[in-house]
């Protein structure tokens, strides 16, 4: 019994030094929990032993059956998970995994998704942004030797600027005690849009942080405050007012993690250590990352794969689509949104459409928009400046003139942005690549080839030729009408190619067009 007790006392020491060091969430649908448990098993069946084979030899007792209990409890316990997760895998249960996210399928792009304001798009990825706000720390001499900036960068809709912010962290242990009192006094935020960085200085500073140790350590902080959570992610970003936050969402699995979703968040106080736990339609409207990117894309492919039941996925593979390998965001309305494209699983480089999720709200919507898949069009971009040796970043999708397309940077090896590109979704054979020192809103006139419209669409509106040439330009046919009102409008050969070439002065035609400024851009047309 003695030496029971003192076995049963050493895992106990065990349990809660491997919680301090670990921090496994109590909780029976998590995997950590259950390895926790079985390593906790293991050392108290390792004592057992040692203790019967003691008496075995000291006293000539025949050992007791605690470890064969022991042994039979966890190959139940496995078995039971086992059979558990087989029973919810999407064998039995694809309907359920396939409506994980509710996407809604009857929307068209060009009325969800403003036309793109050039002053509100981020041009400047997540590699880019890095490179602006490490040449910015380094400016802080002073701040160098102490802290380090994180590779976090979570892109924000701050008071209506499309920002990049992260952390600071502390440059090691000793780093961390000799500034610990004071804590992390600043954040560094770089404006997507024009590549601006500055490190913002915080009054008080931030101790609740990643890189901190002992009960300052973020995770661990966490852990002791919410024993039973099990914790996604963590985001940091900050509210209207500056204010820093970390954002944690918390996880249900079904069985033992099976079919992750999110049932909250809690937001926590980086300065101050204060958190409160959310449920998800409760999150404040600030926050932007709820739903990591993973998870989203976890999702939509879960989605495309078992709408049509387990088996189809792997032998039929009817009407089976999943998501393309890369993603990227938008920002609408206070919110940030995950775009990806959705393809056949037999895909030939080409896309079916996309989907927008809120990343708040998990609010889905598929596009249909056959075209070009991403990463086509990113090489497409990189072949007609491929003596320059530039990269291309994962394209933008937005909204110009009515249609969808890809908006793409081409950066050199130092990572500075030297092109823009502007690719037609629907044919990736038609890109406009300009040289970045001239502005975004020049390249995207050479790609139109006439102004930029302001996004009004006119519909089936009757007008008679007054006149009407063509003129070829970048190797694509335009042409240019005036109607007898003095109106001028322009058109590509591929609005309507039977119809165009034969087209003269007196005809009359219906058309539809998006306003410009000077001129207008046919999008349909029909002869009268």
């Amino acid at each position: 019994m003695k030496r029971t007790i003192i076995s049963v006392l050493i895992t106990l020491v065990a349990a809660l030094v491997l919680f301090y060091i670990f921090l496994p969430p109590i909780n029976l649908s998590s995997y950590a929990f259950w390895s926790y448990l079985f390593i906790l098993t293991v050392i108290f069946s390792v004592l057992t032993f040692f203790s019967d084979v003691e008496e075995l030899f000291r006293y000539g007792k025949t050992p007791s059956k605690k470890l064969l209990y022991v042994m039979v409890s966890i190959i139940v316990v496995l078995g039971l998970i086992t059979v558990i997760n087989f029973v919810a895998s999407p064998i039995f249960s694809a309907k359920s995994y396939s409506k994980r996210i509710a996407i809604s399928e009857n929307h068209e792009f060009v009325s969800d998704v403003a036309p793109v304001d050039f002053t509100k798009t981020p041009l400047i990825d997540k590699e880019s942004s890095q490179k602006l706000g490490d040449r910015k720390m380094g400016e802080f001499t002073s701040w160098v030797s102490q802290f380090y900036v994180s590779d976090i960068y979570s892109q924000i809709n701050y008071n209506n600027e499309i920002v990049r912010v992260t952390p600071l962290e502390y440059a090691g242990f000793i780093k961390y005690l000799t500034n610990r009192s004071e804590g992390i006094k600043g954040y560094i935020k770089v404006n997507s849009v024009d590549g601006s960085a500055s490190l913002e200085e915080l009054s008080d500073g931030m101790r609740y942080m990643p890189s901190a140790y002992f009960f300052e350590n973020l995770d661990r902080k966490l852990r002791f405050s919410y024993p039973t959570a099990i914790f996604d992610e963590a985001s940091f970003e900050v509210d209207n007012e500056g204010n820093p936050y970390w954002i944690v969402p918390t996880i249900k699995y079904a069985g033992v993690g099976l079919k992750k979703e999110i049932n909250g968040a809690i937001i926590l106080n980086p300065i101050t250590g204060e958190s409160k736990r959310y449920a998800v339609e409760d999150i404040p409207t600030w926050v932007d990352h709820v739903y990591s990117a993973d998870l989203i894309i976890e999702q939509v492919d879960n989605w495309g794969e078992y709408r049509n039941g387990f088996f189809n996925s792997i032998f039929g593979q009817k009407d089976v689509i999943n998501t393309t390998e890369g993603y990227n965001y938008l920002v609408m309305d206070d919110d940030v949104y995950l775009y990806t494209g959705i393809t056949s699983v037999s895909s030939d480089e080409s896309n079916l459409g996309f989907v927008l999720v809120n990343l708040r709200t998990k609010e889905a919507n598929y596009y249909l928009a056959p075209g070009a898949e991403e990463f086509s069009a990113m090489a497409s971009a990189e072949g007609l400046v491929q003596e320059k040796g530039y990269e291309a970043s994962f394209p933008l999708l937005i909204n110009l003139n009515n249609k969808p397309t890809y908006l793409l940077s081409l950066k050199d090896n130092a990572g500075l942005v030297k092109m823009y590109a502007f690719i037609d979704v629907a044919d990736y054979q038609k890109v406009v690549v300009n040289d970045a020192s001239l502005g975004i809103e020049a390249a995207a006139k050479k790609y139109l080839g006439e102004d930029i419209s302001s996004g009004d669409l006119i519909k089936d509106e009757k007008i008679v030729i007054e006149s009407i040439k063509n003129v070829v330009i970048d190797g694509n046919t335009y042409y240019y009408i005036t109607d007898e009102k003095n109106n001028l409008y322009v058109a590509k050969i591929n609005v309507e190619k039977i119809i165009l070439p034969y087209l003269k002065n007196g005809d009359s035609i219906t058309i539809s067009y998006n306003k410009g400024e000077r001129s207008n851009t046919i999008t349909e047309l029909e002869k009268n």
